[in-house]
């Protein structure tokens, strides 16, 4: 089987108006709340929510409020949020680091270019990726992100305006299979993403940080307890991991990018091996850890991922969609995911909780697979309401 082709290169804010909140308050069922009253001043006016049905196979209908809250972006990868509210929105084409909001304007949330990152080479699917604040921003104004020079992946931190320093290097690069996804673990250990940078081998291979999940201090070091000893690796065997998420019971769940037919939901366990390249998709080999979902590549290629309460969100880039699934008490996915916002806002991208209890997800139109619309690349906020995801 061949790879995929590589890529062409080319708030806190108040709940919504009253229409989108008649609407939120009329749908009984399964909800991810009401988000918190904007205590910095006057709510943004932004158009009434679009309201869309996702289809599942059984149950009713998962109703979605959408709001833009922000347009003309490119290639909009990682979202962090710092304790103001501002989102720090990463572009992987441009190199630039952004902040959107918590100001507001006549047509969404206020953007700003933060700084550029010079070191960044964003050739193929590389520049600059994942984004991730310190738990311990408001003592010591640490944001660390993940991008692509032009001999590797690393992951670097700075303060905003300051040029990065590096604490991880010599991660696989390639033009695809770069990872790039950071986030805080609720150990309160930093956990990245990367790919098998297009060389197969290297996510079986336990001395390379290729086809990984890593975990490490907020220095770059392996932190306490990873399961290989004085390692960075957490889990291995993944081809090309872009999205993970947590959920009350401090469980990780990813979502991986298969080859040409099946594409993954994860739950991940330190030192377990998730099959790549012997095994894509479900397999009986009991050498290897299966997934919870699969999916032909057509309908998902899921990048972010994202947990409110029981929910578990995948935003897909070819499947131009994001998948919902309803999680168990156990760590397994209750009936049918159910897929919602199809084909309505082109490849999505990143997807993430803010502070309020929305969903944010990022549209991935210019990054020379999709088909960009005018005010692409988009910012969109989330609120379901409506039956459980998926549930029978």
């Amino acid at each position: 089987m061949n790879a995929r082709p590589p890529y062409r290169r080319v708030s806190r804010i108040r709940a919504f108006a009253a229409a989108s909140a008649a609407l939120l308050l009329a749908t009984a069922g399964c909800s991810f709340g009401d988000p918190a009253p904007d205590v910095a001043g006057e709510p943004p006016r932004f158009a009434t929510p679009s309201a869309s049905p996702g289809q599942g196979s059984g149950g009713t209908d998962q109703q979605v409020a959408a709001t833009v809250l922000a347009t003309g972006l490119r290639v909009p990868w990682g979202v962090a949020f710092l304790p103001d509210g501002a989102a720090l929105v990463t572009e992987r084409d441009t190199a630039k680091l952004l902040k959107v909001g918590p100001e507001s304007g006549p047509n969404g949330l206020k953007v700003t270019t933060v700084q550029t990152l010079d070191e960044v080479d964003a050739a193929g699917e590389g520049g600059l990726m994942g984004i991730a604040v310190s738990p311990r921003y408001a003592d010591d104004k640490t944001v660390f992100v993940y991008y692509s020079t032009a001999t590797d992946n690393r992951i670097s931190k700075l303060t905003l305006g300051a040029e990065p320093t590096p604490i991880v290097t010599g991660i696989p690069l390639s033009g695809i299979h770069n990872g790039g996804r950071l986030a805080f673990g609720p150990d309160g250990f930093l956990y990245a993403t990367t790919g098998d940078a297009s060389r197969r081998g290297l996510a079986q291979d336990k001395a390379s940080l290729g086809g990984k999940i890593l975990r490490m201090t907020a220095d770059g070091k392996p932190a306490p307890g990873n399961p290989f000893g004085n390692s960075l690796v957490w889990s291995l065997g993944h081809r090309n991991v872009q999205g993970i998420a947590w959920d009350a019971s401090k469980r990780l769940y990813a979502t991986e990018f298969g080859q040409n037919s099946w594409d993954e939901i994860n739950r991940i366990e330190p030192g377990k091996n998730y099959g790549w390249p012997d095994v894509e998709g479900q397999s009986s080999d009991n050498r290897f850890v299966g997934p919870l979902v699969v999916w032909r590549t057509t309908e998902s290629s899921c990048s972010g991922a994202a947990i409110v309460g029981p929910l578990l969100a995948a935003a897909c880039l070819r499947g131009q969609r994001i998948w919902l699934m309803e999680l168990t008490t156990a760590g397994g996915i209750l009936g049918q995911p159910r897929a919602l916002l199809n084909n309505q806002y082109g490849r999505l991208r990143s997807a993430v909780v803010a502070p309020d209890g929305s969903l944010w997800i990022t549209t991935s139109n210019h990054d020379g697979r999709g088909k960009p619309a005018p005010t692409d690349d988009r910012i969109i906020r989330l609120v379901f309401a409506g039956g459980a995801a998926g549930k029978s």
